[in-house]
């Protein structure tokens, strides 16, 4: 297949280059972006810690750097929305997130909900979709989306449950990687499943090399294990079963994955993850650069 000519934005992780968020915005500036993602959970970002005027004090900052938001990370980690004990505070936060979005000029907020069960009967099945439900409401009066990060099931799984919402402003944020490391899915495939969903993508790439259990990685409700980025970051670089490697070194097919991308009229941001390396800044610009060789 010859390569596709892409007329996409670049966007970075500002968090991926790991010295905080105004230098981050500099770096990537500096690399050649068009636009940065920004965790906003805890931290500088915090919704709870800015003030209308600190809101616009960011907002301003960013837009002097030439640089625009793709979308915030509202991630909140532990078993996503799997927990009834816990959603009513993760929806909470999830709103005033995107809320804080809004303020800074974007309308997506990326999330994990955890994995979507295999059965639609089931009582975590219910709960999550009891959630997203209320999630999507929400952001549909806003016209926004909160965007959910592929990998943890297969682009079938994840569609039947997107489909059964009954809007959209629960979508989907396709990270390509995710499905190649961990659930072995065809990341081209799963764009043509889910393009009714998709509003913003990470630009990542992976390789397995062994089986394993999507609850090790991205945890379960009852399952031992819980969602923590920093733990999958020393799986992505050290563990058994799959690494994190520089675009175009993994088992992402790009000509046929940007071509998906091109084929279901996505007009939206490609942004650059990075959760491992000790050189992200290095990585972070090969892969800008990686990207850019698609625009003819």
């Amino acid at each position: 297949m010859s390569a596709p000519i892409i007329t996409n934005k670049i966007g970075v992780i500002v968090d991926s280059f790991q010295v905080g968020v105004k230098e981050g915005l500099v770096k990537a500036k500096q690399v050649g972006a068009d636009g940065v993602q920004i965790y906003a959970v805890k931290g500088e970002l915090d919704p709870a810690n800015l003030s209308p005027a600190a809101r616009k004090e960011w907002k301003a900052y960013i837009e002097s750097l030439g640089l625009e938001i793709s979308a915030l990370v509202g991630d909140l980690g532990g078993h996503g929305f799997q927990d009834p004990a816990q959603n009513r505070e993760k929806i909470e936060k999830s709103k005033r997130i995107m809320e804080l979005g809004f303020d800074l000029g974007t309308n997506i907020v990326t999330t994990h909900i955890g994995i979507v069960p295999a059965d639609n009967n089931s009582r975590v099945y219910e709960t999550m979709h009891t959630a997203c439900e209320e999630l999507s409401r929400f952001a549909s009066d806003m016209n926004g989306y909160f965007a959910i990060e592929t990998g943890p099931e297969s682009s079938a799984q994840l569609k039947s449950f997107l489909d059964g919402l009954g809007t959209k402003g629960v979508s989907v944020n396709f990270d390509p990687a995710n499905m190649v490391m961990v659930t072995g899915d065809d990341p081209v495939q799963g764009v043509y499943n889910l393009k009714d969903y998709i509003v913003h993508t990470h630009a990542k790439d992976g390789i397995k090399l062994g089986h394993i259990d999507p609850r090790d990685v991205y945890g379960d409700y009852g399952y031992e294990v819980e969602l923590d980025h920093e733990k999958i970051a020393i799986m992505a670089e050290s563990g058994s079963a799959f690494r994190e490697v520089p675009l175009g070194e993994g088992g992402v097919d790009w000509n046929g994955y940007l071509q998906a991308l091109n084929d279901i009229g996505y007009k939206g941001y490609l942004t650059i993850e990075r959760e491992v390396g000790t050189n992200p800044e290095v990585d972070i610009e090969l892969a800008v650069n990686f990207l850019k060789k698609f625009r003819g």
